[in-house]
């Protein structure tokens, strides 16, 4: 491994969207890099996510550098379309995706970057974290949940609502996640399907009219969030009845600047119909387990069959890189994409934003600006 750093100085680690979409762009400006891929297959993270997850943003705008996602797939790509282009994508620019390869570690020795594996020692001129977004499940430290009589399982281990048919089932999250997997299991039958909110969420549609939420996202990227929220409230307010009666409170104004703190708003599809007829219920967030029973916020206390925990992902970079200095305190990169950061010169991050302009849109976009920047690097070196 150590004679493949020689010959490919810029080592790109992850093989989901970002990486792969980064070692095109630099295959592209004839930057040459190798991908290592610490699971059995690229995409792992998507061949992982529940059976009904599609793409929120449309096809058009999620292409990846360099090849464009089959119009077959249809507008809104399902979670298998996204796995397909992705193993099309990475044999259409003949990517070198080394799978079962595992990083534990980067240090910085002697103006190169050493990758720790168990199969030895990675030296690299550059690197580019890609892990994913969605890399290792947050599992709240509620309160009595270890000795808790029904089943408990995260969002990530949850595939489709059939197992569930008949059984009163908590989700707990009302991200997009959460209210897709609640309508997931309403349409399977389980014979009841509570949702445990926190915080009220943003709701918008899809699409209204023909247009996706995700173009008004990219057209208002850099008008400032303030600015956004009044040019948005009034076509939330019309296009999206309000769920008070039903349990779920108005949010307010704010829906980007929440964003911009890295709370996405939930983009409908199915889940106001669910809530209005009945088949999905709100309630309070949990606060405890009790033996058979969740406690939540408001003093009550419910008795589901299962609790599905749809509360996010962390991005697991700590033991790679936390000992460097480049984390913030929640574990997201103080840089991205182009931007490196003074105490780790030579190593880029990508995929570890997600706007409500589009994360395969934002990964193009970085993607393409490492490979620029590496690039202008490599020319700079070359005598």
């Amino acid at each position: 491994m150590a004679d493949d750093s020689v010959r490919h100085p810029v080592t790109v680690i992850g093989a989901g969207p970002a990486g792969l979409a980064t070692a095109a762009a630099l295959w592209a400006r004839g930057v040459p890099s190798v991908i290592l891929e610490r699971d059995g297959e690229l995409a792992a993270s998507w061949r992982g996510h529940y059976d009904r997850l599609h793409l929120h943003t449309v096809r058009w705008l999620s292409h990846l550098p360099g090849y464009r996602i089959p119009r077959r797939e249809g507008p809104w790509v399902s979670r298998d379309g996204v796995i397909r282009y992705l193993e099309r994508y990475a044999a259409h620019h003949d990517l070198d995706v080394r799978t079962g390869a595992r990083v534990d570690r980067l240090d910085r020795e002697d103006g190169h970057w050493v990758l720790r594996s168990p199969a030895g020692d990675v030296r690299a001129t550059a690197v580019v974290l890609a892990t994913g977004y969605n890399h290792s499940p947050l599992r709240p430290n509620w309160p009595g949940r270890e000795h808790f009589a029904g089943e408990l399982l995260h969002a990530r281990d949850y595939r489709n609502g059939s197992p569930y048919r008949g059984l009163d089932v908590l989700v707990v999250g009302a991200g997009n996640t959460g209210a897709e997997i609640a309508v997931d299991l309403a349409e399977h039958g389980a014979s009841r399907v509570r949702l445990a909110v926190r915080t009220p969420p943003y709701i918008l549609r899809r699409s209204q009219l023909g247009i996706p939420t995700q173009l008004t996202g990219v057209l208002l990227r850099h008008v400032p969030a303030a600015v956004a929220d009044r040019l948005a409230e009034p076509v939330r307010r019309m296009s999206v009845p309000r769920l008070d009666h039903r349990g779920l409170p108005d949010p307010g104004p704010g829906v980007y600047s929440r964003a911009a703190r890295g709370e996405i708003p939930v983009l409908d599809v199915g889940f106001v119909d669910a809530v209005l007829a009945g088949r999905v219920e709100p309630v309070a967030a949990v606060t405890g387990f009790d033996g058979t029973k969740v406690c939540l916020a408001d003093g009550t206390a419910i008795e589901p069959d299962a609790v599905v925990t749809a509360t996010g992902y962390r991005r697991g970079l700590e033991p790679l890189v936390g000992h460097l200095g480049v984390l913030d305190g929640s574990g997201r990169p103080l840089v991205h994409g182009a931007r490196t950061h003074q105490a780790a010169p030579g190593m880029y991050f990508v995929g570890y934003t997600n706007p409500v302009s589009g994360m395969f849109r934002e990964i193009a976009i970085d993607a393409r600006r490492i490979a620029a920047a590496l690039s202008r690097n490599r020319t700079r070196r070359t005598p």
